[in-house]
């Protein structure tokens, strides 16, 4: 498997992906306004997608597929099979009590999650109703990270990559055509939901059964592979939960701040979301599975070649990014949303936090290099105990920063403690000897900083003046936008060619 060309497809459908929910936030926008109906759904829908993100794509891959890989590679298939006949039937049936309870408790979910709703009885009736339709999305999703587990471990990783597609084209679709045969229209958003995990779950059927690890129903708790996924996934939603605890704790504080401080974090959120997820989780994504099956089979050579190879990668896409956003805080900020009830005053608000969130760009995507060295390990207590720190480094950076730099400040922190957390799982896979630098890295360094130096000239005096963006018309804006993102791209990778940098010497098989 060539990991480059995989890591190209799988960026390229995190793309495609990222571009359709940008549609669809513009279509649900235009359809349903902003007011209670749509405060309702999206309080509906943060439950289950918080657990998606707690326990389908967090723990449970997080320890099922170091499991896996370590089975087919000292095992075999047919005790593979076994394992996901057991987990994926035990995993079934936790779902239907799970997704069960949640209906049922929908009221209790409501009133702790959404208090305030209590007051207008409609709109907390009307959140009930549409989290019992959004619910069993939390069902779906978790059999869909369990069938993207496997295929990923057999090099599937189109498929799994392409899937979340079909939750915006659900969002899209639906909201577009079928609106008006609901009472009222905005339950045609819940129903997208659980339409989205549905597809999102039988397209995954027949490409399991092409590789022959299709479950069939077979529970057996005390089987010592389920043990020791279930042991893993204790410390597991430990750490997933304390990235979204330290997320829930900055809206707080942003709460305390002036109108407006939420919605500019969120705006620069958004920019910084797309090279973390073209990056950061699609190298996430393929590493996992090739150093656990790479572990299993007992190659430490090529394990820290894998991780050298992810770094090495990494720091050459995301430093010009990072500069990218810093730079082009302004132009990107004014081209994308200074439209409307949208002002040159938030562009220059978001603009801070933008360029405070971009200090830490390289230091978020790294982690997502550097933790599944760990996983793969199943080493799943020391990144956990690394996130329980930097959380508590977080808030008290936040408490330090949010006096003088009021919303960038609490940025700021994020990427700070960004940075610290690489730097720490950095050291302890050097300190456990699982990753020897490669020779070469003074130069591959020395390279990078003319590059960027290229890189920033461009950019700096082709940008302009920051003001001019603020009053220019929305088409000028885009033009030169293109123009410039274009000459910066040209005359980085420019530069890495004369100073010898090749395609071929990022090509690495798995």
């Amino acid at each position: 498997m060539n990991l480059l060309r995989t890591l190209v497809t799988v960026s390229g459908m995190t793309l495609l992906s990222r571009i359709l929910g940008f549609v669809r936030d513009f279509v649900i926008a235009r359809s349903f306004g902003a007011g209670p109906l749509t405060d309702a759904f999206f309080v509906a829908f943060r439950l289950p997608n918080l657990l998606r993100r707690l326990f389908a794509e967090g723990a449970f891959s997080q320890a099922f597929v170091p499991i896996l890989a370590e089975y087919r590679a000292r095992q075999g298939d047919t005790e593979t099979k076994r394992l996901v006949d057991h987990v994926a039937s035990i995993l079934f049936l936790s779902l239907i009590v799970v997704t069960a309870l949640g209906m049922l408790a929908s009221p209790i979910l409501i009133t702790i999650f959404a208090p305030g709703f209590a007051a207008n009885p409609d709109k907390f009736q009307l959140t009930v109703q549409l989290t019992r339709i959004t619910f069993p999305y939390i069902f779906f999703m978790s059999l869909v990270a369990l069938a993207a587990g496997i295929l990923n471990t057999w090099n599937r990783f189109t498929l799994p990559a392409f899937t979340p597609v079909l939750l915006n084209l659900s969002f899209i679709g639906m909201a577009l055509f079928a609106a008006p045969w609901f009472n009222p229209p905005i339950l045609v958003l819940g129903w997208a939901v659980f339409l989205g995990g549905a597809l999102q779950l039988a397209i995954q059927i027949p490409a399991l059964a092409k590789i022959g690890m299709l479950p069939r129903f077979d529970p057996v708790w005390r089987d010592a592979g389920v043990q020791r996924i279930l042991k893993l996934m204790g410390p597991a939603v430990l750490g997933v939960s304390v990235s979204q605890i330290s997320l829930l704790i900055n809206t707080i504080f942003a709460s305390f701040l002036e109108n407006g401080s939420v919605s500019w974090l969120y705006y620069a959120d958004r920019l910084m979301e797309f090279p973390a997820g073209l990056l950061g989780a699609a190298l996430g994504t393929i590493l996992l599975p090739s150093l656990a099956r790479t572990h299993a089979s007992g190659n430490p050579t090529e394990f820290s070649a894998l991780l050298d190879w992810g770094l090495r990668l990494t720091l050459m896409l995301t430093l010009p990014a990072s500069l990218a956003l810093a730079l082009l805080a302004v132009p990107l900020l004014s081209t994308l949303f200074q439209h409307g009830a949208f002002t040159a005053l938030d562009v220059l608000r978001t603009r801070e936090a933008l360029v405070a969130y971009s200090i830490g760009l390289t230091g978020l995507i790294l982690v997502k290099v550097l933790a599944p060295g760990f996983y793969a390990r199943q080493d799943i207590r020391t990144p956990v105990k690394i996130a329980l720190f930097t959380l508590l480094l977080t808030q008290l950076m936040n408490l330090a920063f949010i006096g003088w730099l009021k919303h960038a400040g609490l940025a700021l922190s994020i990427g700070l403690a960004s940075c610290v957390n690489a730097a720490l799982l950095w050291r302890g896979l050097r300190q456990r000897e699982a990753y020897l630098p490669t020779a070469g890295w003074g130069m591959f360094m020395l390279k990078l900083v003319v590059a960027l130096g290229a890189l920033s000239a461009v950019l700096w005096l082709s940008a302009g003046n920051d003001a001019s963006w603020l009053v220019m018309g929305s088409r000028q804006r885009l033009l030169k936008l293109a123009l410039i993102v274009s000459g910066g791209g040209i005359s980085y990778f420019a530069t890495l060619a004369l100073l010898g940098f090749r395609p071929s010497d990022f090509r690495r098989r798995s």
